[in-house]
């Protein structure tokens, strides 16, 4: 059985491919959770993250365009875009404890993005509300 960790993994691949310009990636977004092996409780929980940071995308861009300081949205990278916009969507719509947000967005940034991202991350997401 997947773990929620895992289950975050598979959303960042979503929104990673919603970013990239797959707008319909939502319809194929089961088939690729059962790739990962992501089923019962934890796609429910994957199916949720994604569609409501889909749903909630202008809000989320915009709180974080006020903590990216020199940066913008567009000149970040779409992994890390793709963890900020995940993690600001649990801390500020779904309520989920900011520490264990922060906590899965410096692992995830760890494992999929470059050296630098983990700092970065932690930095934007401490900044939100």
């Amino acid at each position: 059985m997947a773990t929620r960790h895992q289950a975050r993994e598979a959303v960042i691949g979503l929104l990673y491919a919603y970013d990239l310009g797959n707008q319909h990636i939502a319809s194929f977004s089961d088939d690729f959770l059962e790739e990962n092996k992501i089923r019962n409780k934890q796609r429910d929980f994957s199916n949720a993250l994604f569609q409501g940071t889909i749903e909630h995308l202008s809000i989320i861009d915009e709180e974080l365009s006020h903590y990216l300081k020199e940066w913008n949205m567009d000149s970040i990278g779409k992994v890390e875009k793709a963890i900020l916009r995940l993690c600001a969507y649990e801390i500020m719509i779904a309520k989920t404890p900011k520490p264990i947000v922060i906590n899965e967005a410096i692992e995830l940034a760890k494992t999929l993005a470059d050296d630098k991202a983990p700092r970065f991350i932690n930095a934007v997401l401490d900044s939100i509300g």
